[in-house]
């Protein structure tokens, strides 16, 4: 044989038996846990999540009549300015509550992506930045946001006012309506002539407004805590997690999936952030995510928790159902200068329907996000707290494949999923 061509093959050869042994990784073996192991992973099933704590901050969070009142809201495009959007448009149903775009899009397209509200009710902060402090102030500030439903408080009053079926409702729940409401858009977050109209009203008006207001916001916040995860074939595996080893107990997971998991709760580091039961630890971090095209990189919880300070709708505010010392995390709440460029944990419950991924959906597939934290790059504001993990080819296809077996059909019970009847 010629001597170049056999150092060809040789060369070829050992090139390709290096691609191989880097894309190699073993399988685990039967029983690859230890005592810790099998501790953090069964605490990460849905059978140790926790019975939803009460809402101190929002007396009829679970009404039942309060969370039907919600559900009509919560699919009504009228409460938006032009009639066509409802909160049901950003938060699906069949898609765990998104949207599947980048970009929120309502009556224009927003400046953040839209997040689950799978298990939400669980978290004590709302948005990317944590600006709200409970889901019921939360879900008012849509309504008045000029890109989201773009209508003024007033107007909402006016038609839960007028709508006889919805002031039935809302009196069943909340006793009887306002009745100094003037028939004009006004707001004082509105625009000019809004915010003008509203300083028009007496003390006593837009008191009156404001608690209906904010009434509608925990009659919506009642049914979103209807919205629960279902079981998936991960919680199947490891509610089945013994030292002892059976075909019986990995048979809810292929052994690509089983070294995935492997991979999450050690190499990977997934679990120092995406823990317990809903796989978020319901904190801010930065993880060097690149900031939205045509944006500077945003302060995110750095302002968040000061907005949230301010917000008049907060749990220790005049429209709150708390004690000021029951809101303990409002008070006590962090703010620190590295919480600069900090986003809120999302869950992982159902995270294959929920793409794209990240505060502006700049990540568009599950395997790029493993790919991201796999490189870490430097974070364009503040620290990355993510490091480079080193994982090989293969091994990123594994921890994909495990993030994949936490979809499950929801456990909210069918009629809260569609438009009432």
């Amino acid at each position: 044989m010629n001597k170049k061509l056999s150092l060809a093959l040789i060369l070829g050869s050992s090139a390709s038996v290096a691609f191989l042994v880097w894309n190699y990784v073993p399988l685990p073996s039967d029983d690859p846990w230890d005592d810790a192991d099998i501790q953090l992973i069964r605490s990460l099933s849905l059978s140790a999540l926790p019975e939803l704590s009460e809402d101190l901050s929002n007396s009829v969070a679970d009404l039942e009549s309060a969370a039907e009142f919600g559900h009509a809201l919560f699919f009504d495009r009228r409460l938006s300015g032009n009639g066509t959007v409802a909160c049901a448009n950003c938060h699906k149903p069949e898609l765990s509550y998104t949207d599947g775009l980048e970009l929120a899009a309502g009556t224009a397209i927003g400046p953040r992506h839209t997040p689950s509200l799978l298990g939400i009710a669980h978290s004590p902060w709302f948005y990317w930045d944590g600006r709200k402090d409970s889901q019921w102030s939360q879900a008012l500030a849509p309504l008045e946001a000029s890109h989201e439903h773009n209508i003024d408080r007033t107007t909402v009053v006016q038609l839960i006012i007028q709508d006889e079926d919805y002031r039935n409702r809302y009196e069943s729940v909340f006793g009887p309506v306002p009745d100094l409401i003037p028939n004009v858009s006004a707001s004082p977050l509105g625009n000019k002539l809004q915010i003008d109209q509203w300083n028009k009203l007496t003390t006593t008006a837009q008191v009156q407004i404001n608690t209906a207001f904010t009434n509608t916001g925990k009659a919506l916040a009642a049914y979103q805590r209807k919205i629960i995860p279902g079981r998936s074939r991960f919680d199947d595996f490891a509610d089945r997690l013994t030292l002892n080893s059976s075909e019986e107990k990995n048979a809810a997971l292929s052994s690509t999936e089983i070294a995935g998991l492997a991979l999450f709760i050690d190499k990977g580091q997934c679990a120092s952030c995406h823990n317990g039961p809903l796989f978020t630890n319901h904190e801010f971090h930065n993880t060097g995510v690149m900031a939205i095209r045509g944006e500077l990189p945003p302060m995110a919880r750095y302002d968040g928790v000061r907005i949230a300070r301010d917000d008049p709708f907060n749990c220790l505010g005049d429209y709150s159902d708390a004690e000021s010392t029951e809101c303990t995390e409002l008070r006590f709440a962090r703010d620190a200068n590295d919480l600069v460029g900090a986003q809120k944990t999302p869950t992982l419950r159902n995270v294959s329907k929920t793409a794209p991924y990240m505060h502006g959906g700049q990540i568009k597939t599950l395997l790029e996000v493993v790919r991201h934290y796999n490189d870490a790059p430097t974070s364009m504001l503040s620290h990355n707290e993510a490091k480079p993990l080193g994982l090989r080819p293969s091994e990123i296809k594994q921890l994909e494949a495990f993030l994949l077996t936490l979809t499950a059909p929801l456990a909210t019970a069918e009629k809260w999923l569609s438009p009432p009847k």
